[in-house]
């Protein structure tokens, strides 16, 4: 198909799984694009906002230990660049593999953010989680500390809504510290009987 067109398209390859691989895709894209000074703007300032967070979320006294699930069914441990956002929003990131793994770390805080699933989407198919045995012994349910999130907007997506993702994060850990800015169709507490139609 490209040989049919009149340009010749230089395909950039991008596949990032931590932070810094996020950051230098998007220089990589501004390189291609004969832009690489915006490139490199756009990252530093993206990293100094992040950076105030991070900072205000570790003055918090509070470090609550948190479970972030990628995927409801079977139940999958968010990775890539999560564990960074959690610590950098002032949470201890808990590592599991399996439902039991998780329910024996008995965590502080759940947050559920399946990839490609809109915020409606994530908490209509919740069944899956609190139908699961132990469920509601966690000490996150008991203290209403379970929340989803619009994975798809926001924690999945490799590029500069990580930065309003670690803003929802960190008002999720810490909302003693961080008043929440971001729209009531990125997060929410769960259950929230008005978004379950």
């Amino acid at each position: 198909m490209a040989a049919r067109l009149a340009s010749r398209p230089v395909v950039v390859s991008l596949q990032p799984s931590s932070l810094t691989e996020v950051w230098e895709d998007i220089r990589r894209v501004a390189r291609s694009l004969e832009i690489e000074a915006r490139g490199a703007e756009l990252v530093a300032r993206l990293q100094e906002r992040m950076q105030g967070i991070a900072d205000d979320a570790h003055a918090a006294r509070s470090r609550p230990r948190l479970a972030s699930i990628e995927w409801i069914e079977p139940p999958m441990a968010a990775a890539n660049w999560m564990p960074e956002l959690v610590a950098m929003a002032g949470a201890e990131n808990v590592a599991w593999h399996t439902w039991d793994d998780l329910a024996a770390a008995d965590p502080d805080v759940i947050l559920v953010m399946p990839c490609g699933f809109d915020l409606v989407r994530a908490v209509s198919e919740m069944h899956w989680l609190t139908g699961r045995a132990g469920w509601p012994d966690l000490r996150a349910v008991r203290h209403g500390r379970v929340f989803v999130a619009d994975g798809n907007q926001y924690f999945n997506r490799p590029g500069p809504r990580l930065v309003e993702s670690l803003e929802i994060l960190a008002g999720i850990v810490h909302p003693e510290v961080f008043k929440p800015s971001h729209a009531r169709n990125a997060a929410t507490a769960f259950p929230l009987p008005s978004l379950v139609t």
